[in-house]
């Protein structure tokens, strides 16, 4: 048995070269691309004198098969004790049933960052001229706004209720037949994602960070997030970073904050990706822009996610994309979601160099047409390789 991780009093994680570390295999394809995504960070760990004790935990239908939850106590209570987990995708219905496993993970464990890096890799197919220019990470704020689940039903006798009591107190008309839902943005919510940010920035010397919200029309959630994100930068970090308001634009050595209209963002990482680096935005902006910009480098299959709460020491890593159960059992999918992910565990584990590695392992072999079907259908002269496959190019090329 491997050595649980800790956070010490700093908010420093403490972990050994034989950590234990808690996995999800995931529906669908997880059957899939889990394996492959373990061959490598096995094998990236066994390079520097490093062993990670698997742990598996149940979620999803694989959990429902086996004790008729689909996510269990006890894998919420191992996750919590165990701090680091990664997972594969999980079933989520569109309209009914369930909430969804990946959102209610993020809010049991309070993980209030959802990590998303996005960076094109050579010889990716993409739909865009300039790729290369897309080199940025999203902050998005993971437990509030509309994905905080505080809606009613139209027609329920809640949603009655709601709507009635809009009225009487605030004179608001909401129609008869409607759903409601409510929108809450806190400070403390904000800031501690925006405090998040910019330190990424300073830690990874970033020198753009980006307030992204659609605060021109709801100005006291979004709009109040764009300003409480300036309040933190004059509080907390004016001696290495500068809103473009008190500086015109020139922040000499300083990081320069400014903020976008979320809208005209997602049409500026399209024309101008150059200029951002470091996005912090709300949830629903965030999954919109997380999305937009891993198709300009190659789509949700390459993309890597972490959902973190810098505080605890928690993180959940995880796939981006969905199950796909057409094609699991097939050992064709890319397995670089997970995988990726599995390299933002071993940056916050403190594990550099494991990660670095993995990188420019993948980029080699993508590099040299080695690809999965997917990218294999749009390159010209690639060799298409199975998911087991990829993998073990990339683990030789460590």
């Amino acid at each position: 048995m491997g050595d649980k991780i800790h956070i010490n009093d700093s908010g420093d994680l403490n972990v050994s070269d034989n950590p234990t570390i808690p996995f999800i295999e995931g529906d669908g394809t997880g059957v899939d691309i889990w394996p492959a995504a373990k061959h490598v960070l096995d094998a990236a760990a066994s390079k520097y004198g490093r062993k990670i004790d698997w742990l598996e935990l149940l979620a999803g239908e694989k959990a429902f098969n086996e004790t008729g939850e689909w996510l269990p106590q006890e894998t919420i209570e191992m996750l919590s004790e165990y701090l680091i987990g990664i997972k594969g995708p999980l079933t989520t219905p569109v309209g009914g049933g369930f909430r969804s496993l990946n959102v209610s993970i993020r809010q049991i464990l309070d993980l209030y960052v959802c990590l998303r890096p996005v960076r094109w890799f050579t010889n990716v197919p993409s739909p865009v001229k300039s790729p290369e220019l897309v080199d940025m990470v999203i902050f998005r704020e993971n437990t509030e706004d509309i994905y905080a689940g505080l809606e009613v039903e139209a027609g329920s006798p809640e949603a009655a209720k709601l709507r009635d009591l809009l009225r009487d107190a605030l004179g608001w008309n909401v129609a008869a037949d409607a759903g409601i839902g409510l929108k809450p943005v806190s400070r403390s919510g904000s800031q501690r994602l925006q405090r998040a940010a910019l330190k990424h920035a300073v830690r990874r010397n970033r020198k753009r960070v980006h307030w992204v919200h659609k605060g021109n029309i709801m100005k006291y959630t979004e709009g109040a997030f764009r300003n409480w994100g300036y309040e933190l930068v004059r509080d907390e970090f004016a001696d290495v970073a500068v809103s473009w308001d008190d500086c015109g634009g020139d922040a000499g050595d300083k990081i320069l904050v400014q903020d976008t209209i979320a809208d005209i963002a997602l049409q500026q990482v399209l024309t101008r990706p150059a200029e951002f680096e470091v996005i912090a935005t709300m949830n629903l902006n965030g999954d919109y822009l997380s999305d937009a910009l891993a198709a300009q480098v190659g789509g949700i299959g390459i993309a890597p996610g972490a959902n973190i709460n810098y505080i605890t020491g928690h993180g959940v890593f995880e796939a981006t994309h969905g199950t796909a159960p057409k094609y699991a059992g097939q050992d064709k999918v890319n397995p670089s979601s997970v995988l990726l992910s599995g390299v933002l565990m071993f940056e916050h584990l403190g594990w550099d160099d494991a990660a670095k590695d993995i990188v420019n392992a993948v980029e080699a072999t993508i590099s040299e047409k080695i690809v999965t079907y997917d990218f294999a259908r749009m390159m010209e002269g690639a060799t298409e390789v199975k998911c087991s496959e990829f993998a073990s190019a990339v683990a030789s090329r460590l």
